[in-house]
């Protein structure tokens, strides 16, 4: 007898679902305002919050997309299987984990803290991923210093290399086995709750990146394109895009997420684009929140930042160093803002890249958090020492 389909399938939208028109709607809402704006305000803050906008997407935005659309399409193409590899040889284990974590985000890391909660990886590799780790702020550090980025890259992962098999031969392998380790991870379903089809919205997101991206690079190369197209309508239309990039962005990021449809529990078969607007967009709102901060504090309070941190030299790797401890990726993107406006030296940004754990260390806490704190902790060793010694030999 012919069975009936279930009613889940029968009502399941196909194409775009209400939740998709409505959040493209208050897209292009926000975007006709924020263009509005942008053409008649003439008030001084208005343009430092507009610049500071429009300064993230180009310059960091859209960098951050390109990358992500050819680490996720070459994942996605050519079949990269990154846990397969991490468990293939046991020798291995520890610098493939340094690997994973040196990646820019932090997803690789992600990888790492829950292979080992389900038993399969030894604390080593935990300590190395966590350690090699620079999380988000990576991107940022790549596309504005791109030569100082790749050296962090290459530096965390040695450290992180070193410092695993250090630990590995002190403690053992399967220290701290016990603490939490042995089941599956009970937050793997939380950690991708996206639908990840590929929205109407994402693709106007798409149509704003193009543009965003040759800007981006004209910048780069110090070629003024507000100057060469300004016109007597729109006096800077580079930053216009900026702007709308940017906006765009922030929109998506807080907008109800849409909860229809397939949901996967890792994103590697979902959506090249999808996937890429998601984490893009995730970067981009602390890179706008870092960069206001840094404007707004100084237009509002009339802060001397550099003179600030001036009086505290001595003190100031540490305090990048305490901050990397804080889990997620806000904190240690303001860090490097700051270092690539000048404000604190690199052995700053050493001492914050090599302690920092990013957002790999929320599911680590959720799961085990006893491994979390101990592997945090061994970290923040390397980090001291290779901060200060930096500032004492080379500033």
């Amino acid at each position: 007898m012919h069975q009936m389909q279930p009613p889940e399938r029968i009502i399941a939208p196909r194409g775009a679902g209400i939740e998709d028109i409505t959040t493209l709607f208050f897209a292009m809402l926000a975007i006709v305002a924020v263009g509005g704006l942008f053409v008649t305000s003439e008030h001084e803050l208005v343009e430092i919050i507009f610049e500071s906008v429009a300064d993230a997407y180009l310059q960091v935005t859209t960098f951050v997309a390109g990358t992500f659309l050819l680490i996720y399409g070459a994942e996605r193409f050519l079949k990269v299987d990154a846990v397969a590899a991490l468990r293939r040889d046991t020798a291995l284990q520890v610098p493939m984990a340094a690997a994973l974590g040196a990646m820019p985000g932090c997803g690789g890391a992600v990888i790492v803290v829950t292979q080992f909660v389900t038993g399969r990886l030894s604390f080593g590799s935990v300590v190395a991923t966590l350690t090699a780790t620079m999380g988000d702020a990576a991107f940022l550090l790549l596309a504005q210093e791109p030569l100082t980025g790749l050296a962090m890259i290459v530096l965390g992962f040695v450290v992180g290399t070193l410092t695993g098999w250090i630990v590995n031969f002190i403690h053992g392998g399967n220290f701290l086995r016990g603490n939490g380790a042995g089941t599956e991870c009970p937050v793997l379903g939380c950690l991708f709750p996206e639908d990840w089809k590929t929205r109407p919205v994402d693709l106007v997101w798409m149509a704003v990146l193009v543009p965003g991206i040759t800007l981006g690079l004209l910048a780069a190369f110090q070629v003024d394109v507000d100057a060469i197209l300004g016109n007597a309508t729109i006096e800077a239309p580079a930053t216009l895009v900026g702007v709308i990039g940017g906006t765009l962005a922030v929109v998506l990021r807080v907008m109800p997420r849409n909860q229809r449809g397939p949901r996967v529990q890792s994103p590697i078969g979902a959506s090249l684009i999808r996937r890429t607007v998601e984490d893009t967009n995730f970067i981009t709102v602390w890179v706008i929140g870092a960069f206001l901060v840094f404007e707004l504090s100084v237009y509002g309070l009339g802060l001397d930042l550099q003179a600030l941190f001036d009086g505290w030299v001595i003190f100031t790797p540490l305090i990048a160093v305490l901050l990397g401890l804080l889990p997620g990726c806000g904190p240690q993107v303001l860090v490097t803002t700051m270092y690539l406006a000048g404000l604190i030296p690199l052995s700053a940004q050493i001492g914050n890249t090599i302690s920092n754990d990013g957002d790999a260390l929320f599911p680590a806490i959720a799961i085990a958090p006893k491994v979390a704190i101990v592997a945090t902790l061994y970290s923040a060793v390397p980090a001291l020492i290779l901060a200060y010694g930096w500032m004492f030999w080379m500033e």
